[in-house]
């Protein structure tokens, strides 16, 4: 079982990117899933989680209204779409899922994908 993030690249400020992560696995409704980003030199930050059915979502402050999480269960796919992109949003973005809680902490995320760069030009 693994998660499998996309979506990232090179864009200006004020663009938009939306991100993708597949589960592979048959247990993906059994998860919340949290999408995380770390900077350079920086620990790794939570950026937005949501439930299991997607009915909650959860949001760091600095992108709120900003950014959009979203699920599709049918699917086993986790998406962040990221809208007035700021170069302080440049990061490897990371997908985690938390079988136990909502994913709001690294430090409790069981699974995570690869990373996906984004980079966001001034």
């Amino acid at each position: 079982v693994q998660l499998q993030a996309s979506g990232g690249g090179l864009v200006q400020a004020g663009d938009s990117l939306r991100l993708s992560c597949v589960y592979s696995g048959r247990t993906f409704n059994r998860y919340s899933m949290g999408w995380f980003r770390q900077g350079p030199g920086l620990e790794r930050e939570f950026v937005a989680a949501i439930s299991r059915t997607g009915d909650n979502t959860y949001y760091t402050k600095s992108v709120k209204g900003r950014f959009t999480i979203s699920r599709d269960n049918a699917k086993n796919t986790v998406y962040l779409q990221m809208n007035s992109l700021k170069p302080e949003d440049m990061a490897v973005y990371y997908c985690g899922a938390d079988q136990d809680d909502i994913a709001t902490n690294a430090q409790y995320v069981e699974l995570w994908g690869q990373g996906t760069l984004v980079t966001v030009s001034s």
